[in-house]
């Protein structure tokens, strides 16, 4: 069920990532810079490995949905072949926002993305650190483009396409490209961004290629000096390791909610709001805590500036 072109695209980006990964492997142990560890590499992999996996099992039924959609289509696709790659790939780029958005603002969704954030290190490998579950769902983001007109194989192979560049800004070694390149597109350190658990950092870069959309949606946030990134989530899993609970820990959790004597819409609170919601404001959302961390360096910021007008009253 896979593609020529897509089988292509297999043939070039492994021997790339190969070559990518290793040299990076070599020179953070040689620089002493200790941002691969074994375990985390053989997890990464691990978790890939299932997610492809489900993916080849599911391709058919998520196919057959796509065709589907695909023969509703009242739209006559007759552009020139470099308008319709281009448009595919705005429309595919944007779908994968919209998509990565909900996973970080449902919890359900979010207890499936939440494995490609569970590692304490980014590196190239992490790029492969997928959301295991996630092909059960994603297509579901693509109907749309299929309705558009567009062909089910071509969105794939797009998908496919972009996600190269998605695996490839996972990397410590690049500091900040060139300010025309961050003003359009995804770099390293707006990756770095959207994988720390840095209060100010949450949720934030949602893009694959693209960063406008972040721009324009209200969810960019550059690298700050002052804010060094702490990779991995603002809980870690206890099992981090284990090839089972290091998938579903959130599950776990979302569980052990669900058995509170609660009613049952704080139940489905806890099912379908935002990461970090509870019905009694134990733990807080992203949302919450950002604005937390605002008001308190609004407040920081008035003591400072009394304080530096007191110190100019006294030397009068």
């Amino acid at each position: 069920m896979i593609s020529l072109f897509e089988k292509y695209l297999l043939l070039i980006s492994l021997p790339l990532y190969s070559l990518v990964i290793l040299t990076e492997v070599v020179m953070s142990n040689w620089q002493m810079k200790a941002f691969y560890s074994v375990k985390e590499f053989i997890m990464n992999f691990y978790m890939t490995v299932v997610n492809a996996g489900i993916d080849l099992l599911f391709r058919g039924v998520y196919l057959i949905a796509l065709f589907f959609m695909y023969e509703l289509s009242p739209v006559e696709t007759a552009l020139n072949p470099i308008t319709y790659w281009v448009l595919l790939f705005l429309l595919e780029d944007l779908a994968f926002y919209v998509e990565h958005r909900m996973d970080h603002s449902t919890r359900i969704l979010w207890a499936v993305h939440v494995t490609h954030h569970s590692s304490p290190e980014f590196n190239l490998s992490t790029g492969f650190r997928s959301s295991v579950l996630q092909p059960l769902y994603r297509f579901i983001y693509f109907l749309p483009i299929a309705f558009l007109g567009f062909d089910p194989v071509d969105i794939l192979f797009m998908y496919s396409l972009t996600q190269v560049y998605g695996v490839l800004v996972h990397t410590q070694y690049i500091n900040k490209m060139p300010s025309w390149f961050e003003a359009f597109f995804v770099s390293p350190s707006h990756h770095r961004v959207h994988h720390a658990s840095n209060v100010l950092y949450l949720d934030k870069n949602m893009g694959m290629v693209l960063i406008i959309w972040d721009k324009l949606f209200g969810t960019f946030q550059p690298e700050v000096p002052e804010e060094p990134v702490k990779f991995g989530i603002t809980t870690m899993p206890e099992h981090p390791y284990h090839p089972i609970k290091g998938i579903t820990h959130e599950f776990k959790n979302i569980g052990q909610d669900l058995s509170k004597d609660i009613p049952w819409k704080a139940k489905l609170g806890y099912v379908f709001m935002p990461p970090g919601w509870s019905h009694d404001g134990s733990t807080k959302t992203s949302r919450e805590l950002q604005d937390e961390l605002q008001t308190q360096k609004q407040l920081d910021n008035e003591l400072k500036s009394i304080f530096k007008d007191r110190l100019l009253e006294e030397s009068l």
